[in-house]
């Protein structure tokens, strides 16, 4: 379900706020998250309901995987021995979570090219890759990092399912760090209608909307007919074509960031930041600064100061730029 289908604005989101809210005003407010839980769930599976499972299972291996982790990291900070160690289960959950982003991203890409290279015959079903799997494994890697640096967080799964299936960001983000989000869901400000947020929800969906349907959408027109065309393209064609795609990518992502920040505001959530026209950048480095925020954040915080950053020399630090590039590529 897209933000621009009728289904998702005249229906989805109409319901899911009324109902939201109704329950909240009746003091059902355990209800009223619960809702929000099995909305989001069903905002995921309408696009393909085969991989429902994928992420319930994700879901409720990193609750208890970080739970555990916090747990343990509790007890060998007070001298309590833990065997495995927190640090052996948190190199375990990164490692089934980044395995299981992989297979589905590259698995038949690496057979085809064995294939290619081999001349092997392998043969491997086609995997088609499950929805906003990157943008959920690394949101959930982050949470198990946070407790291990920081022990048990005081959770419930209730709560922790929502912080990562709430609707808005499950898409396409922003990722967002369970500190930022989790108490707003609990905030007693937060569970009446605002009708200031109401305003600006609609008002900055309503931008986004636009970006997407009339200018995105447009210049997707113009850059496929020149991509998927048979004929040579002049100078002329072949600059509108690069441009029109260029600007294409640009206002589709900013439009889908305005609508998940508008849509989140109507709830009274605010999400962090995720795109500041980046094509405004002075240097390479404040475009990725501004493209994609979150993600730019969770490699930086949880990759490239962990190994180091530019702290320990050049080696070092081409090694932890290395790294950091690799895990960005296979994200995308």
């Amino acid at each position: 379900m897209l933000f621009s289908s009728l289904e998702f604005i005249f229906l989805f989101l109409p319901v899911s706020f009324v109902v939201y809210f109704w329950l909240n005003r009746r003091r059902f407010v355990l209800a009223g998250k619960a809702w929000l839980v099995v909305s989001s769930l069903f905002f995921y599976a309408w696009w393909n309901p085969v991989y429902l499972p994928l992420i319930l299972v994700s879901m409720l291996f990193n609750f208890v995987l970080g739970n555990e982790i916090g747990r343990r990291r509790v007890r060998q900070s007070k001298g309590i021995a833990a065997r495995p160690g927190a640090g052996a289960l948190l190199a375990l959950g990164v490692t089934a979570n980044l395995g299981a982003l992989a297979y589905f991203k590259y698995a038949n890409f690496l057979v085809d090219n064995i294939n290619v290279a081999a001349g092997a015959a392998l043969v491997l079903p086609e995997i088609v890759l499950p929805l906003a799997i990157s943008f959920f494994t690394f949101q959930q890697i982050a949470y198990l990092v946070d407790c291990h640096r920081e022990g048990a967080l005081e959770y419930d799964l209730l709560s922790y399912v929502l912080f990562v299936t709430f609707f808005p960001q499950l898409i396409a983000g922003p990722i967002v760090h369970h500190r930022e989000v989790m108490p707003q869901f609990v905030a007693a400000g937060n569970l009446v209608k605002r009708y200031r947020n109401i305003s600006l929800g609609l008002f900055l969906f309503t931008i986004g909307l636009f970006k997407k349907v009339v200018v995105a959408d447009t210049f997707a027109t113009w850059a496929n007919a020149g991509f998927d065309g048979d004929a040579m393209l002049n100078f002329f064609e072949a600059w509108v074509t690069s441009l029109s795609y260029m600007f294409q990518l640009y206002f589709d992502f900013s439009g889908y960031t305005d609508m998940a920040l508008g849509a989140a505001l109507l709830f009274n959530i605010t999400l962090p930041a995720n795109f500041d026209s980046p094509y405004k950048a002075t240097d390479i480095r404040d475009f990725w600064r501004r493209w994609h925020m979150t993600l730019s954040r969770f490699l930086r915080d949880y990759l490239y100061v962990p190994l180091g950053g530019s702290r320990n020399g050049p080696y070092r630090t081409y090694a932890s730029l290395f790294a950091t590039f690799v895990l960005g590529g296979l994200w995308h």
